[in-house]
């Protein structure tokens, strides 16, 4: 579930690659398609690379984070010159952070190695695009492709019930129906990021296309046995803490039959015990001990 936005963020710049090039500001007019981002011979692959056909030709690499990493600097530097080899043309990175939980100095749009003595030896920079400081009215101005990340912009929560509506209204005009499906469970999954599960479904309730959506009625179903299978996960837990708590009680009942009153140190040893199984050997073993520190001197 948690990694389910990086197929949609592989899968919307291979549909609508103009789009993607243009949030980065590459003119609409300009040809762009996508190509292999794999760079396999240090087993890795970008996130999504696009080559943009100029009359000098360059790379567009795309890489998404929705997560803090200290390393992306350097990983950014690694893809960068991975691709530049492959595909032997110049390569512009642009970083796409899509919450500010993602920012931190690993995404800062610079990378500076030094030596021992403190001499810089590499310099590498690169672009940063923090979605949530992104006007939506800009979002809007621009293709498709890219509408299912307004959510993720520099927006309100009353303002969302507006731009959904002008979202609909978009692809409604200019999309197919079957693509329509897919770019409303694209805008689901994203809005998961930043917003509670309850909250996406009753703004997106309303949507036609969502409702018919066999991808966003399985990502439903999905959580549904999700949170069917964690309370399943809990009642288990709880049962079996309910047989333990009942266990330590029978043996402190039963030991202080036989030994007296437990000291604190001992019911905080029996407290400690969380297997059944020593449970029981404990409970076994009070006939054949003359006290508390006997009982349970092979647990020290």
């Amino acid at each position: 579930m948690s990694k389910r936005f990086d197929a949609i963020l592989k899968h919307l710049p291979e549909e609508y690659p103009q789009d993607w090039a243009w949030i980065a500001g590459v003119d609409r007019s300009t040809s762009v398609t996508v190509i292999d981002a794999d760079v396999s011979t240090v087993s890795a692959a970008a996130d999504k690379v696009l080559r943009i056909g100029e009359r000098d030709p360059w790379i567009l690499h795309l890489e998404f984070q929705a997560s803090r990493d200290v390393n992306l600097g350097d990983r950014m530097l690694q893809y960068n010159v991975l691709l530049r080899n492959r595909h032997s043309l110049p390569v512009r990175s642009v970083l796409i952070l899509l919450r500010p939980r993602a920012a931190g100095r690993g995404a800062t749009g610079q990378v500076e190695w030094r030596l021992p003595s403190g001499k810089p030896y590499l310099a590498f920079e690169y672009e940063v695009l923090r979605l949530w400081q992104i006007s939506p009215e800009t979002l809007l101005k621009g293709g498709i492709g890219t509408l299912p990340l307004l959510p993720l912009s520099q927006v309100t929560r009353p303002e969302l019930p507006r731009l959904i509506r002008e979202m609909s209204s978009r692809f409604d005009r200019e999309v197919q129906q079957s693509d329509v499906d897919s770019l409303w469970t694209d805008t689901y999954v994203l809005m998961g990021l930043e917003y509670e599960k309850a909250f996406v479904n009753q703004l997106l309730q309303g949507v036609r296309s969502m409702k018919e959506s066999v991808t966003y009625q399985a990502i439903l179903e999905e959580g549904r046995e999700e949170g069917l299978e964690k309370g399943r996960e809990e009642g288990r837990e709880q049962g079996l803490e309910e047989g333990r708590e009942q266990a330590r009680r029978m043996l402190l009942a039963l030991g202080t039959k036989r030994f007296g009153k437990p000291p604190v140190k001992i019911r905080k040893s029996i407290a400690a015990i969380t297997e059944p199984v020593v449970l029981e050997h404990l409970a076994v073993r009070l006939l054949d001990v003359d006290s508390w520190n006997d009982l349970l001197a092979d647990l020290s």
